[in-house]
């Protein structure tokens, strides 16, 4: 009996142990493996820093407010669209829909300008057939002098008849080309098309200019000489690989639904948030000296035992933040600190409990199932209440107030775990070892 005791007793300190090393360290290898929690864990924009955005919507003074809410909709889903399309860290877009204003938080970016340029302009694709006779000339085009409507043109389609888009470097017979960007259009657009490059051959020249432009500017006019059917054609102008990239992504996303004027623009420097973090790390380690010190100074044995169960209580929310892929944020610190005061006085109620049945003359391992027995309803209606407060605070609020909900929520539930079932475990292997027989190493 002794001896499975012992065993259960080393399995459960040497499963702490990995997890806790696992956290600092990682296990396995760079294809196969766990990494650490610092290099898995999603930092927030007040600790990594990045770019602030912020929009304000210009609405139709005859439009309803629930159409008015309905394009805001439509255009935080095409920003968050466009973003993800980037390749950029998770983003967080929150709508103020009184003020009629759209906020976008984007970590780990660090050009406000390009941000900005990519996120909030409109994109609106337009093809041109240029009336005959016209000409265009292609280094203006390049350097994007010339506006739809300066010269004779009427607009065939625009970029709704896409139906995908990408982007590649061309080489021809010729040469290269450059970046282009390929466009694969619906019947609709095909159609027309077709019927645009058939007048064209029709003509006496035998050719025309179709001027592609984005948001009013030129940006490529190729010269058709033979008629296009299949759907699928490509852009072509003076493009970086980036710029052909971010006009496929922006045409792939579509345009904004709404004109949006941008408000505020700042850049968050990583040192200050790192800083604060620093900062917040410190005084948790401090404050979980002090709470170490205090329990086994107070409670001796199950001190040292809720000593481990915090360790775990620390582990299992860092994890269990990875694995959701949660965010960190400093007020997300904060729940976690929060939380270590939470499990304590979890075993503070058990442990008080516990002296209550050794002073009244009972045995440990009978003190010790009474005392979680009569702890147990105590330690739910506060977990309980406060998890509902989690919730809330989670359902309706937005940013760091969703941080902090979700660590206090990780950690009411691990807190639950560590206090109720781990120190339970071990306190019931101490005792049947017959390690310690004296009732005063219990705290009484």
């Amino acid at each position: 009996m002794k001896s499975r005791k012992l065993v259960s007793l080393i399995l459960i300190i040497a499963i702490v142990g990995l997890m806790v090393y696992t956290a600092f360290f990682g296990i396995g290898t760079e294809t196969v493996g766990v990494s650490s929690v610092a290099d898995s864990m999603k930092l927030g924009l007040d600790i990594q820093g990045g770019v602030v955005l912020e929009y304000e919507a210009i609405v139709d003074p005859s439009w309803t407010e629930e159409r008015i809410r309905t394009e805001l909709d439509g255009t935080k889903a095409v920003m968050s669209t466009r973003i993800d399309s980037k390749g950029l860290m998770e983003p967080k877009i929150t709508v103020n829909y009184d003020k009629r204003r759209i906020r976008v938080e984007m970590p780990g970016v660090s050009d406000v300008n390009e941000a900005a340029k990519f996120i909030g302009t409109t994109a609106k694709l337009t093809f041109h057939k240029v009336a005959e006779g016209e000409l265009i000339d292609q280094a203006e085009v390049d350097a994007g002098n010339v506006l739809v409507g300066s010269f004779d043109a009427v607009e065939i389609m625009d970029g709704s008849s896409i139906k995908n888009s990408g982007s590649r470097f061309l080489n021809t017979e010729t040469g290269a080309i450059g970046y282009v960007v390929d466009l694969e259009m619906d019947s609709a657009g095909a159609k027309a098309f077709e019927e645009t490059t058939l007048e064209y051959v029709q003509r006496e020249s035998g050719f025309g200019i179709i001027a592609i432009a984005v948001d009013g500017v030129v940006i490529s006019a190729p010269i058709a000489d033979s008629v296009l059917s299949t759907g699928q054609v490509y852009i072509r102008g003076n493009m970086t690989q980036s710029e052909a990239i971010d006009l496929s992504l922006q045409i792939k996303s579509g345009a904004l639904p709404l004109e949006l004027e941008e408000v505020q623009s700042s850049l968050i420097g990583p040192t200050l948030g790192q800083d604060a973090l620093d900062s917040a790390i410190n005084a948790a380690k401090i404050g979980f000296i002090l709470v170490v010190i205090f329990m086994l100074f107070y409670y001796r044995v199950p001190g040292l035992v809720a000593s481990f169960a915090l360790i775990l209580y620390s582990t299992i929310i860092l994890f269990t933040m990875v694995g959701l892929q949660a965010t960190l944020t400093l007020p997300g610190v904060a729940g976690i600190v929060l939380g270590v005061g939470m499990a304590v006085d979890a075993n503070v109620v058990i442990f008080e409990r516990l002296k209550e049945e050794l002073r009244n003359g009972k045995t440990v391992r009978a003190s010790i199932k009474s005392g979680f027995k009569r702890a147990m309803r105590t330690i739910m209606d506060a977990n309980i209440t406060t998890l509902i407060a989690a919730v809330v605070l989670y359902s309706f609020g937005e940013g760091p107030i969703k941080g902090f909900a979700t660590t206090l929520g990780i950690g009411i539930v691990a807190s639950m775990f560590t206090a109720v079932i781990f120190t339970r475990t071990v306190l019931v292997n101490i005792d049947a070892l017959g390690w310690v027989k004296n009732r005063k190493y219990f705290g009484a």
